[in-house]
């Protein structure tokens, strides 16, 4: 038996898994991440707090195998991106990291618009200028906080840092580099120039790895903090919703993958280069397809706020104040009465690219109870993937096969409303772990135990969501003043 570890650095949580090659999951364990958004539009973590989950995970996950570390022939590692990780001269974060989901550098992204030509840095570096450019974040920590600017030497993303733990190899993913706005699409390659004139400065990056390249071995102090073996390989990773894409099976073009996580993905496979600036653009892990996508800045991380916020005094039902409020929606109308939620606490990325973007309940009245906004909560998720959907057409991509997985998944009330607004059938996935699964078979691809398509054994077909069409023009007007909201409060939030 082949055993691979695979590693995931998420927005909520860190996960861990360890599988075989041929379709079995041994052992999965996790543990939470804090989320820190001290100011409005801020999103920050510690990265220390994930390298500690990963020591915690490690131990736990052999005593439920039942296994020893000299067990595991190798380690991926995926994660959120682009975080934003800064170290010292002794390989130390100099602060939180600064995540891809925080909007605090609005100024700074107009300043790169106004020194870039946006047509020309789209053709060349595949993804437009907006607040998930690194360069945006490392011209604010260089206007509001200098004294750390100074002090750094290395830039990373969420996983390459804990690869760097693990390895003491200092290096920056394909995707994290794609997403960062560094890489130029025609070469593949780190552009130099290019990611200066975004804002970083080039002693800051180190090189560049492919996904299933393999980086280095744990290192001896590696081992002793993980519990791992030293001298086990760890590939360069991926990015999480790509191996989270990968698991689910989106492995042909049209397949769309609903990623409702921390923050909800929509990705689509495609063998055609179209970047759009819209969108954001990333490799698949298998050669000679893309996966443009769009990524919102919050999902399940809202979810949990509002449960945590205003949901304390009711009932849980099976253990969850969320499957309680999801019973309380189940029972209120489609399109909740009128009212409209926009889940822009944290501005939003695509396809607005609008950090100054905020929440907003609309419609309320002495008529509406929790239920009500709960449900209208979940309702404005699926009008944003909607929005996304419609942005993937007029682009030029197809999307003909809808795939939903990960822990927002499990809510059938939730999934029932986007197949109603979307008007096309969801595929729910049994046995997909996440993205810690596509972690693991990228390291057992890059290490010649398996081929990129036998990771499909893990994940089975679980329930088909089908629109209702009852719901279809409420859901068409629903969806009109969703769009509309946001337009009419456009600029009046900030």
């Amino acid at each position: 038996m082949t055993v691979f570890l695979g590693l995931d650095i998420g927005t909520t949580s860190t996960i861990g898994i360890l599988a075989d090659t041929a379709g079995t999951v041994l052992a999965l364990a996790s543990r939470p991440v804090t989320l820190y958004a001290e100011k409005p539009g801020w999103a920050e973590e510690e990265p220390e707090e994930w390298w500690r989950n990963c020591c915690a995970i490690v131990p736990d996950l052999l005593a439920q195998a039942g296994i020893e570390a000299k067990d595991i022939a190798g380690v991926g590692v995926a994660g959120m991106l682009p975080a934003t990780v800064l170290l010292d001269e002794a390989g130390r974060p100099l602060r939180r990291s600064i995540q891809q989901s925080d909007g605090r550098a609005g100024a700074e992204v107009d300043d790169i618009r106004r020194a870039i030509d946006e047509a020309a840095f789209l053709a060349a570096a595949g993804c437009g200028i907006n607040q998930q450019l690194v360069g945006a974040k490392i011209r604010w920590l260089a206007r509001h906080e200098p004294e750390v600017l100074a002090k750094a030497r290395t830039l990373l993303g969420s996983y390459d840092y804990i690869n760097y733990r693990l390895t003491g190899k200092a290096a920056v993913e394909q995707n994290w580099a794609l997403e960062a706005g560094i890489v130029h699409v025609a070469s593949g390659e780190i552009d130099l120039d290019q990611a200066e004139r975004t804002g970083i400065p080039p002693h800051l990056l180190p090189p560049l790895i492919g996904s299933s390249a393999v980086l280095g071995p744990v290192t001896a102090e590696g081992a002793r903090a993980t519990g791992l073996a030293e001298g086990t390989p760890v590939v360069g990773g991926a990015a999480d919703m790509i191996a989270s894409c990968l698991g689910a099976g989106v492995v042909r073009k049209g397949d769309v993958l609903l990623k409702f996580g921390g923050a909800v993905d929509i990705l689509t496979a495609t063998d055609v280069l179209n970047p759009d600036s819209r969108l954001f653009l990333d490799y698949h892990l298998i050669p000679g397809l893309w996966l443009p996508n769009g990524c919102m800045s919050t999902g399940g991380s809202v979810l949990n706020w509002f449960v945590e916020t205003f949901a304390g005094g009711i009932e849980p039902v099976e253990g969850s104040r969320h499957a309680a409020l999801d019973a309380m929606a189940a029972e209120r109308p489609a399109g909740a009465m009128g009212l409209t939620f926009l889940p822009y606490l944290l501005g939003e990325k695509t396809p607005l690219h609008d950090p100054s973007a905020r929440g907003a309940l609309n419609g309320l009245t002495l008529s509406h109870d929790l239920g009500h906004i709960w449900r209208a909560v979940l309702e404005s998720y699926a009008y944003a993937i909607r929005h996304h959907i419609e942005t993937f057409n007029e682009a030029g991509h197809q999307t003909t096969r809808f795939l939903v997985s990960d822990g927002g998944a499990k809510s059938s009330v939730w999934m029932g409303i986007v197949a109603d607004v979307l008007g096309q059938p969801l595929q729910r996935l049994a046995g997909h772990p996440g993205s810690c699964l596509g972690a693991a078979w990228t390291a057992a691809v890059g290490l010649g135990a398996a081929e990129w398509d036998g990771i499909v054994a893990f994940t089975a077909r679980d329930t088909l969501f089908t629109p209702d069409p009852a719901n279809r023009d409420t859901y068409e007007r629903g969806y009109a003043a969703f769009r509309d909201l946001y337009r009419r409060l456009q600029g009046a939030q900030s």
